[in-house]
This record gives C-alpha cells, sequence and structure tokens, in this order.
C-alpha cells in the first residue's frame, strides 16, 4: 500500500453578487483568476479549479 503525502494550500478568495445574483469569485495571489457561480457552494469549486490551473 503506497501512503501520499499530501498538503492543503489555503489562499484567500473573495466572493461577491452581483445585480443579476450570479456569485463572482476571485483569489487575488494570481492575476486574472476569476470564475463564477450560481449559487456560493458551485463559485467556490469553479475557483479551485482555476487556482489549480493558475499553479
Amino acid at each position: 500500500m503506497e501512503v501520499q503525502n499530501s498538503k492543503t494550500l489555503h489562499l484567500p478568495i473573495l466572493i461577491e453578487q452581483d445585480e443579476d445574483g450570479v456569485y463572482i469569485v476571485s483569489c487575488p495571489n494570481f492575476q486574472g483568476c476569476h470564475s463564477y457561480g450560481k449559487t456560493v457552494d458551485e463559485a467556490i469549486a469553479n475557483i479551485r479549479e482555476v487556482i489549480e490551473i493558475c499553479l
């Protein structure tokens, strides 16, 4: 059995809601790292994918 060492990276994110009710999320540590979602959970899941790309 192989044991994996995984580390958790904690980054700040900003969540705002626009006038249409869409949640806009960004990570200020990376320029151009933005996403959105219909719910907060969807927006957070989407920004995680974008952060992985930025890394």
